[in-house]
């Protein structure tokens, strides 16, 4: 049965104008993105298949353009665009901090360092400088490592700090093995960063530490 023959409520387009894009799984939003299916299968069970093969989601979207091009249901047109929509996406929610808005709590700082680390095959550490506001004045990939670590220098992220005239500072990792745990070479190196910090009377607010699931921020934990 084609899509189009499905009962209006349950038809993907339908369900997300009705009822708003977050109310369909990642099969659907995907099928949306495809349009059509390969011959004998639908958009959905396309999508589906995509993400049983190739899934789950996150894992699918990290894959470079060249690699989803080869991809069944997908192809270079379509590989083009899901890798410029997710561009667009991670540019809106930069241009969000770069207009100002404030960050209220630590879930915003946790969905904005996903969006510029998550997936990065090795340990890439960044600042994001905030005013007295907590209103965000530029974001900056300080330190890059190996896959297992990154070797983080506080003076460069106080030197940095004076340059933004930052009151505050956010800082943020991602750990390429998918753990998104503190070690506790994170805690010694927050600890650092904090005391370096306060000498020149710029706050650390959070360090977050991204892996496959949902940032963890070690001042919602109490670690800093």
């Amino acid at each position: 049965m084609h899509i189009r023959d499905w009962p209006a409520g349950e038809r993907p387009r339908e369900k997300l104008l009705l009822r708003g894009a977050a109310v369909l799984s990642d099969a659907e939003l995907l099928a949306i993105f495809l349009g059509s299916g390969l011959p004998g299968r639908d958009a959905v069970q396309t999508a589906r298949d995509l993400l049983r093969q190739h899934g789950p989601l996150r894992r699918l979207l990290d894959c470079s353009a060249k690699a989803l091009a080869k991809l069944p249901g997908l192809g270079p047109a379509r590989a083009s665009a899901l890798c410029a929509a997710l561009e667009l996406s991670q540019r809106h929610l930069a241009a969000e901090l770069e207009r100002g808005q404030a960050l209220a709590d630590p879930h915003a700082a946790g969905r904005y360092f996903s969006q510029r680390l998550r997936g990065r095959p090795h340990e890439v550490f960044a600042a994001l400088f905030l005013d007295s506001r907590h209103r965000a004045l530029g974001f900056e990939e300080l330190f890059t490592g190996t896959v297992d670590s990154a070797e983080v220098h506080p003076r460069e992220v106080v030197r940095r700090a004076l340059s933004h005239n930052a009151a505050a500072v956010i800082v943020g990792h991602n750990h390429p093995s998918g753990c998104s745990e503190p070690s506790a070479a994170d805690r010694a190196i927050t600890a650092r960063l904090k005391q370096a910090l306060a000498l020149v009377d710029v706050r650390l607010l959070d360090h977050v530490v991204i892996g496959d699931g949902m940032p963890v921020s070690m001042a919602a934990r109490g670690e800093l």
